[in-house]
């Protein structure tokens, strides 16, 4: 009898034991309520209770959770937007924390989610589409410092807030790719037409260096061709004692008839006016032996 008893006792002890632990892992911690009123905050590891007057209330998660919200909004432009908001946050770690987080709040993901949808639809109707894309960082940063202001108190740490997708309507979309095709075409024509404006310029340029190359050129044969008169009469009056104006008219006169029997080669016809008779029958006598010189060449 006595060792039934004993067993008793020890399965007991046991049971007790056993139930009186409370295990809790990492980044977590577990409320504890005494007869329904709050005892006491355990964190992770191991630690004890009073069976059935001592009861775990609820697992609070200390680790840094992401909510996704989903908000259907309008723009000032009256485009309808689904707009998903992502917030990070975590509870903090105090006990004081932990305790206002799980009583204080009745359903803490639904009253964010509220407050996500109040603010995000407080903003963008105040902006065109264009400004929601240029200014997401920016309604993402003014839910974050208002869910901060709202659930500091209550245990929670806002960490961060993203906007981290904007989708218009379909038809919306498709406008706004047909209008980024324009305009990318428009660039496109601009920089054509702006390249075949710099070969216009590079060619025209180069025809006027060209066109200064020659002129330079013919500048410099004219000079070289007076040097070569100006010899050839300074030879005359120096080695015959010709008078100049007497070498001039005839140097003169030999560079005419070079001329003429030169366009008689090529079978060009020129009409010569003059009023020196003497002259003009003197032209056809070298238009004459232009002729037979060519007729010489040819045969």
């Amino acid at each position: 009898m006595e060792t039934v008893s004993i067993i008793i006792i020890i399965v007991f002890a046991i049971v007790f034991f056993v139930f009186s632990l409370i295990i809790v892992k990492q980044k977590q911690a577990k409320i504890i309520q005494r007869l329904g009123k709050f005892q006491s905050v355990r964190r992770a590891g191991i630690s004890f209770r009073i069976p059935i007057i001592d009861q775990v209330a609820g697992v609070q998660n200390l680790q840094i959770q992401e909510l996704r919200v989903p908000v259907e909004t309008i723009t000032q432009d009256k485009v309808t937007l689904k707009i998903e908001v992502a917030i990070q946050y975590l509870i903090k770690a105090d006990m004081e924390s932990i305790q206002n987080s799980f009583y204080e709040l009745a359903d803490s993901t639904a009253q964010i989610e509220s407050f996500v949808f109040d603010a995000v639809r407080a903003e963008v109707p105040k902006m065109e589409l264009d400004m929601v894309y240029e200014n997401k960082d920016n309604i993402a940063n003014t839910v974050m410092e208002g869910l901060n202001s709202l659930l500091s108190s209550y245990g929670f740490d806002i960490k961060k807030t993203l906007v981290v997708d904007i989708l218009p309507d379909s038809k919306v979309v498709d406008a706004m790719n047909a209008i980024n095709e324009q305009k990318r075409l428009r660039q496109a024509a601009e920089e054509k037409g702006e390249a075949d404006k710099i070969l216009i310029i590079k060619a025209a340029e180069a025809e006027k260096e060209s066109k200064k190359l020659q002129g330079e050129g013919v500048a410099l044969q004219q000079m070289a061709v007076l040097k070569g008169r100006e010899k050839a009469i300074k030879d005359l009056t120096v080695g015959t004692n010709m008078q100049i104006k007497d070498a001039t008219e005839l140097v003169m006169k030999l560079i005419d008839q070079d001329t003429l029997i030169s366009m008689g080669e090529k079978n060009q016809n020129v009409i010569f006016m003059t009023s020196d008779l003497g002259m003009k029958g003197k032209v056809m006598e070298a238009m004459v032996g232009a002729d037979v010189v060519t007729n010489h060449q040819k045969n």
